[in-house]
């Protein structure tokens, strides 16, 4: 089986429709991301020239008002291809700042790119993600490599250079 062709700009961004649901519930779950809160009507996915997904990542709001980029997930043939920043870029163009996200601390670099920063202080936090924080970093204590969940802010500037 030949893989499939890539190039820039050979997928489109647009927004989920219901009958995206089982496939996006499926590409979360298969990159071992929460796969809880998959509301497909938040969702913004990448398509192929054939209208298959590719990538999907949503902004959820929660009860207190804030919103948090989540379910950030490609494919992995299609990994490197812009997919992920083009979908990131688009959401938090969309979307009023703060937007929050949550993540391993290993890919902080990766989000800092888009403007995201990490905040430590609890009490500048959402309710909410302080909560996620201090339960999931019990468990990462329990890993060898030091990883924590690390919780980030978008306040409406992408870094300079813009670049990946």
């Amino acid at each position: 089986m030949s893989s499939p062709a890539r190039s820039a700009g050979s997928y489109r961004l647009r927004a989920a429709v219901q009958d995206d649901q089982k496939v996006i519930r499926a590409l979360v779950r298969s990159v071992g991301i929460n796969p809880l809160g998959l509301d497909w009507p938040r969702f913004l996915v990448a398509v192929d020239s054939k209208n298959r997904i590719l990538g999907c990542a949503q902004v959820k709001e929660h009860g207190d008002g804030s919103r948090e980029l989540a379910s950030v997930a490609v494919r992995p043939p299609w990994r490197g291809q812009g997919i992920a920043a083009a979908m990131i870029r688009r959401l938090i163009q969309d979307n009023a700042p703060p937007v929050w996200l949550t993540c391993r601390s290993t890919l902080t670099p990766f989000y800092r790119r888009f403007g995201f920063e990490e905040v430590e202080d609890d009490g500048q936090m959402p309710r909410l993600l302080r909560r996620v924080r201090r339960l999931m970093n019990g468990v990462f204590h329990l890993l060898p490599n030091g990883e924590y969940l690390a919780v980030m802010a978008w306040w409406g500037t992408e870094r300079p250079d813009g670049s990946l």
